[in-house]
């Protein structure tokens, strides 16, 4: 078996826990290594140009759809063609934010897209796994929902 080439940080499950703390949410995400950017569910997504600076507003529900919404304004961090899991390749915003998961903090990019019909309404894509190792028989090692 050929060796890693980099230490990895953690052992994740294919769902776990996380925290963004600058969005003051804690939501139940899914490991996705078939995804190259992570997803973050968002409704009524507007961007717009305020003082020269690029911004996006959304509401997004930490618990699904019976869970108060939550509205928030962020800086616009990109606009990226993605192409979901049914094959549609479509123009998403992205945003950038710290997550933290378990004991580790890094930041991630979050594209924003309307996830109400999926099971979690966070995706964790490659870039954001990138030095983690997921285990897809297990779930949620570093905390409980």
């Amino acid at each position: 078996m050929k060796e890693l080439p980099y230490t990895p940080k953690a052992v994740i499950g294919r769902r776990e826990m996380v925290a963004l703390p600058a969005l003051g949410l804690t939501l139940c995400c899914k490991a996705d290594t078939g995804a190259r950017t992570s997803a973050l569910h968002a409704e009524d997504i507007e961007a717009f140009e305020e003082e020269g600076h690029l911004w996006v507003s959304f509401t997004t529900r930490s618990g699904g759809p019976s869970t108060a919404p939550h509205v928030y304004r962020m800086h616009l961090h990109d606009r990226r063609r993605v192409t979901s899991s049914n094959g549609q390749a479509e123009w998403r915003y992205v945003i950038r934010t710290p997550m933290q998961l378990g004991g580790l903090e890094m930041m991630v990019e979050l594209s924003l897209a309307d996830r109400r019909s999926m099971r979690h309404p966070m995706l964790l894509g490659r870039r954001a796994l990138r030095r983690l190792l997921v285990a897809p028989g297990t779930a949620f090692l570093h905390g409980e929902p």
